[in-house]
């Protein structure tokens, strides 16, 4: 009994359906045959990075606040995702295309790959000649491309074949669909192959992992203050005082981490300056270094949030670095830019007075890990990262407010970050439930070069309580709190506020963190059974 034929619709339909596919596998291979090539090049001259940097630097500001506040640590994570889905739809409507009219397909192919191409030569320290996986990778893509579009037309079964030069050979061999997808998997495999193949071969032919486990710090000339006994809260479940390296936040323009050789890496300080003064690592790990801890905060850390850390930092002060440039009279600002193209503005006066900024190697007896600015980032007390805490360091241009802009600072964000007072309510946790007796409660407060004086919670409406203050390590690392409660069933709403040492109180004004922090009160809901 013959098989009922399908009819010319659902012929369409199966066409279209597989021409997308035959996008998508030509995607596949464009982005893993520039990954495995790329191995062989700098890491920002794979597609993938090159586009995210891209689609970061194009993003309008609420976009990139939604994702930091919605995703938080995540937000890279975020964006591959959203990258792999827009990829995944633009792969199917240019294979599509192909299978129509092939004229739109090569025009599709060849409109990506200088989209890619593009991306890859504006990325900062990017050659032109980290274009060639890119290119390469184009090519390939529009030959698979090509050759599973074939595979289409040839199926005679589809009787609305698109009109084209191969289509119409009389003696053309007939395609099965079984054959089509044959030829699509072993695309996707390859594809696959090749992309873990790159990552593996970059990952072998990198040493610089290897090299900082090597690396031996050198003894400061001036160790960090001891810090007393009794800086950690007494209720448990507030967060260690000390934050891991592993645990500490990073927020960052970076999709990838740079990789940078410590025997390659230099310096440049120069601009507004009587000398051009460029340095080396060699150089730092000679000089007088200061160790000291230093509690940072990110500006898009919200209310009550966890985008803020304190560790143990090594490096040379800043002020010796510009002591050795001479800053010119007028210059008012330091724009520091990393390798990967990010910058931030820091007042001059910032980086030369006593707080100890520093052009940071170490981080909590340990050399940087990787992801936080190996091998030579800054820490600036009192200001937050994004206009002081340049990761991956390499340039240092004395100059003014007026005559340049830093890379937030042109999407919207002040020139000038001062950390704001805070204070946060750690445990119990928001909507929480908690037995009724005795319940402690417990956080953190900040604010860097100003210390923390007084802390208060709110029960409900009622009066402020004065909580428990941890030993205070330093004017420049954060305070911790307690204080304990005798709860009554019901829900309960705490609040949180804190004084700084000039005598300011915790503004209670809600603020969101554009275009300098966040500010506002804490409040937390727990239930009491």
């Amino acid at each position: 009994m013959n098989k009922p034929s399908m009819k010319p619709s659902q012929r369409s339909r199966g066409a279209t359906a597989l021409a997308a596919v035959a996008g998508v596998a030509a995607a596949a291979v464009v982005l893993s045959v520039a990954e495995l090539i790329g191995a062989f090049f700098t890491t920002r001259a794979t597609p993938l990075i090159a586009l995210g940097s891209t689609f970061i630097d194009f993003t309008p500001l609420w976009m990139k606040n939604f994702a930091v506040e919605t995703f938080g640590t995540n937000d890279k994570a975020a964006l591959f995702v959203g990258m792999a889905v827009t990829i995944l739809l633009l792969a199917c409507v240019l294979g599509i295309a192909a299978y129509r009219k092939w004229a739109l397909g090569v025009a599709g192919v060849v409109l990506m790959g200088a989209v890619i191409v593009g991306s890859v030569v504006t990325r900062a320290s990017v050659k032109p000649v980290d274009a060639i996986p890119s290119l390469i990778g184009t090519v390939a893509g529009l030959v698979v491309l090509r050759l599973l579009i074939i595979r289409l037309w040839r199926m005679q079964e589809w009787p609305d074949r698109a009109a084209d030069v191969a289509a119409k050979e009389p003696d053309r061999p007939a395609t099965t669909r079984r054959a089509f997808f044959a030829a699509a998997g072993i695309t996707a495999a390859a594809s696959a192959v090749a992309a873990t193949g790159g990552r593996l071969l970059s990952a072998a032919r990198s040493n610089v992992a290897a090299a900082r486990e090597s690396l031996q710090l050198p003894a400061p000339a001036k160790a960090a203050a001891a810090v007393p006994a009794g800086v950690q809260s007494k209720a448990p479940g507030v967060t260690p005082w000390l934050t891991p390296n592993k645990d500490f936040y990073r927020v960052d323009t970076a999709l990838s981490v740079p990789e940078i050789n410590a025997q390659d890496w230099e310096l440049r300080i120069h601009g507004l300056v009587e000398q051009e003064v460029r340095l080396t690592f060699q150089d730092l790990l000679d000089a007088q270094l200061i160790e000291s801890h230093v509690s940072l905060t990110c500006v898009s850390n919200p209310v009550g949030g966890n985008l803020a850390g304190n560790a143990k930092w090594l490096g040379m002060p800043i002020r010796d670095v510009l002591k050795l440039a001479r800053p010119k009279q007028g210059a008012d600002m330091v724009l520091s830019t990393s390798i990967d193209g990010f910058s931030a503005s820091t007042p001059l006066e910032v980086l030369q007075d006593d707080r100890d900024a520093m052009l940071a190697i170490g981080m909590n007896g340990e050399a940087l890990p990787l992801e936080h600015g190996y091998p030579v980032r800054m820490v600036v007390p009192g200001l937050y990262g994004f206009v002081s805490a340049t990761k991956w360091v390499v340039d240092l241009e004395v100059t003014r407010f007026a005559d340049s802009k830093a890379y937030w600072t042109q999407r919207g964000w002040s020139e000038r970050g001062p950390i704001k007072t805070m204070a946060r309510v750690e445990v119990p946790k928001s909507f929480a439930k908690v037995p009724a007796g005795k319940v402690a409660i417990g956080g953190t407060a900040w604010a860097q070069t100003r210390g923390i004086t007084k802390v208060e919670v709110q029960i409900d409406s009622g009066p402020w309580t004065e909580a428990v203050l941890s030993d205070e390590a330093s004017l420049i690392t954060w305070r911790q709190w307690s204080l304990d409660w005798d709860a009554t069933p019901g829900p309960h709403y705490l609040k949180v506020r804190a004084t700084d040492g000039t005598g300011e109180v915790q503004t209670d004004k809600r603020a969101d963190p554009v275009p300098d922090g966040a500010s506002g009160w804490q409040s937390v809901m727990v239930t009491v059974e």
